[in-house]
């Protein structure tokens, strides 16, 4: 028997994501992306709102987002993996090259001083 448990606790890929979501974006069933990822609220209001723009904008920044981000957080994200396995952490040096690439894209005004500030966090969790 098929539980709710089982349904959301399927391998997700990224490429099936990016699919659904860019499917979403140009017929009227938006959100079965949202349905595929685990995250069934948001497939239903997404489904609810079939008749405003409304979804098929969201559906088309969720494809980008998906495009955009890289494999390891869209693992960590939606398959609660990562690369780095529970006994491991990743090198200090390298989280620490990327906090400096990151500040240097911040000066450089490429990232906003919100999106540093998560991205700071995101990196400091690692090693935490």
């Amino acid at each position: 028997m098929l539980t709710l448990d089982k349904l959301f606790k399927h391998h997700k890929n990224r490429r099936v994501a990016i699919a659904l979501a860019l499917l979403g974006t140009v017929t009227p069933i938006a959100g079965l992306h949202k349905l595929y990822l685990g995250q069934p609220v948001w497939g239903i209001i997404y489904l609810l709102l079939w008749a405003t723009p409304i979804p098929r904008i969201a559906s088309a920044i969720d494809a980008v987002w998906y495009v955009v981000q890289d494999l390891e957080q869209f693992e960590r994200q939606f398959n609660g993996s990562s690369k780095y396995s529970l006994d491991t952490s990743p090198p200090v040096g390298a989280i620490a090259e990327s906090m400096r690439e990151l500040d240097r894209l911040r000066e450089d005004g490429l990232v906003t001083e919100y999106e540093f500030e998560q991205k700071r966090r995101q990196l400091l969790d690692y090693i935490a």
